[in-house]
């Protein structure tokens, strides 16, 4: 469960660390106000994919089902910066498939904790897979970096890809298909 407590705390320290003035009129209600935001952007904490890939439907069709472009915002475990960009998921069913906007959901279960990318790639691959006992499962990921755009490297517009297969995806024949379907 999120302390909003101890961030309020914590933001406090860290002001006071750069050599602000907490009572400072534009920082009185900081700490609150980050608080509250953290309690949003690490809300996947007290999420479950799984809760999200119960509700299923039964299908014959067993093809390729692709969502593309799905916009997520993340924040990177190493320096707690953003990065933010689109993720693409395809899967191919097994009798059941779920409603669309699942795929998406669990993307933002794990999305919303601090992340690096290639573990939140696999772990939505995962998820996937497992949950919905699904024949195979792909997911590819582009995000820009804050950590790489406004410190360190300083290099903006660079794009970081990541790949996760399982399953029938693993085959170069289908991970053929699904980079032909994200080109469509």
């Amino acid at each position: 469960m999120i302390d909003e407590e101890k961030i309020k705390e914590g933001v406090k320290l860290l002001l006071e660390g750069i050599g602000e003035d907490v009572n400072r009129e534009g920082l009185i209600d900081t700490p609150d106000r980050i608080a509250r935001m953290y309690t949003e952007i690490f809300a996947g904490y007290e999420d479950s994919a799984k809760n999200h890939l119960l509700k299923r439907f039964h299908v014959d069709n067993n093809d390729i089902v692709l969502e593309k472009n799905i916009v997520f915002y993340s924040m990177c475990e190493h320096h707690m910066m953003p990065f933010y960009g689109v993720a693409h998921i395809a899967y191919i069913p097994n009798g059941e498939v779920v409603g669309i906007s699942k795929l998406a959901r669990t993307l933002e279960v794990y999305s919303r904790r601090l992340q690096i990318q290639e573990k939140l790639t696999d772990e939505v691959a995962e998820s996937i897979f497992k949950e919905l006992n699904s024949k195979g499962v792909m997911v590819c990921i582009e995000a820009e970096h804050m950590c790489m755009t406004m410190r360190g490297i300083k290099k903006p517009g660079s794009k970081t890809v990541t790949f996760a297969a399982k399953g029938v995806f693993e085959k170069e024949e289908y991970k053929n298909r699904f980079f032909d379907m994200l080109r469509l």
